[in-house]
């Protein structure tokens, strides 16, 4: 299942009273909306996921599904290391409306991979909503490993991965091996056209809140044949995409788009605000010369 070219693993934005801040919520679906977001990722680690209470992300699933309006998919991270606790927020999210449900790896725990399998399994048989599966070893510590992976896209509702592991032999026997229908997309924006070129669908997207549109132009000119215009963006938009993660995400995104005038950059600690020499780095990054990018 293919939920569209470029998602966005869409922030949380909270007022200085450290709440979630709905109003904001509200300006920023649509701001990304209009800028080549084709899917919006809710409550996962862009999202601050880990610092959520249950009613908040309850409460964000009503919110983001009411305000998009089924214009695009709506994704909800609702895994975590507690498999009735998976299960639990994923009926509430089915309830509120999403379109699919976004599952990461139980991290801390170290399950083994039969463990991965059932735990996945398990919350697949509790919910009718498409599954994406979320590997990023470098939080959750154990990998989501291929053959793992393989087996899992046999299962009904499980129609897709994203993929943050940065390991492209991985991917590759992924995507030779996997079922037909399962759609595989780069979890790191750098790794996006090089996972495209052996087969990946597209990216869930962190860069996008600040070059949507352009990541949108990428994606979209790799998949109509224009590899040289693709790679010409991916060259000059990789230095932006680096410095979104030079410190603690989501703070580097909040602040550019504080910037911007989105919204406002708080984060919940124990991420804490950018110091001023981070500062002084993102905005010379940000401050790139870019219009070469609008060269055809």
């Amino acid at each position: 299942m293919n939920f569209g070219n470029v998602l966005t693993a869409m922030i949380t934005p909270f007022g200085k009273d450290g709440k979630v801040d709905f109003d904001q919520t509200t300006g920023l679906i649509d701001y990304l909306l209009a800028n080549g977001s084709e899917g919006l990722v809710i409550t996962g680690t862009t999202g601050e996921s880990a610092t959520l209470s249950v009613s908040e992300k309850v409460e964000l699933f009503h919110h983001v599904v009411e305000k998009v309006n089924k214009r695009v998919p709506v994704i909800a991270g609702t895994g975590c290391n507690n498999t009735q606790s998976s299960i639990a927020l994923t009926i509430e999210a089915e309830t509120a409306g999403v379109d699919g449900i976004m599952l990461v790896a139980p991290y801390y725990n170290k399950p083994s991979q039969n463990g991965l399998y059932e735990h996945f399994t398990h919350i697949a048989n509790e919910t009718t909503l498409p599954i994406m599966l979320y590997n990023n070893p470098g939080r959750s510590v154990v990998n989501i490993d291929a053959e793992t992976t393989i087996r899992l896209s046999n299962v009904k509702n499980i129609v897709s991965t994203k993929e943050a592991s940065g390991d492209l032999d991985q991917v590759s026997e992924i995507i030779q091996r996997k079922n037909e229908s399962f759609s595989v997309y780069s979890g790191d924006d750098g790794m996006t056209i090089p996972m495209m070129s052996i087969g990946a669908d597209g990216v869930v997207s962190v860069a996008s809140h600040i070059i949507g549109n352009e990541m949108n132009e990428m994606v979209r000119s790799f998949k109509s044949g224009n590899v040289k215009r693709a790679a010409f963006l991916h060259r000059k938009l990789l230095p932006i995409m680096n410095g979104l993660f030079a410190a603690p995400s989501p703070t580097p995104v909040k602040k550019a788009l504080e910037w911007k005038g989105v919204c406002a950059c708080n984060v919940r600690m124990p991420l804490i605000r950018l110091s001023e020499e981070e500062e002084k780095r993102l905005k010379e990054v940000l401050e790139l010369d870019i219009e070469l990018v609008s060269e055809k």
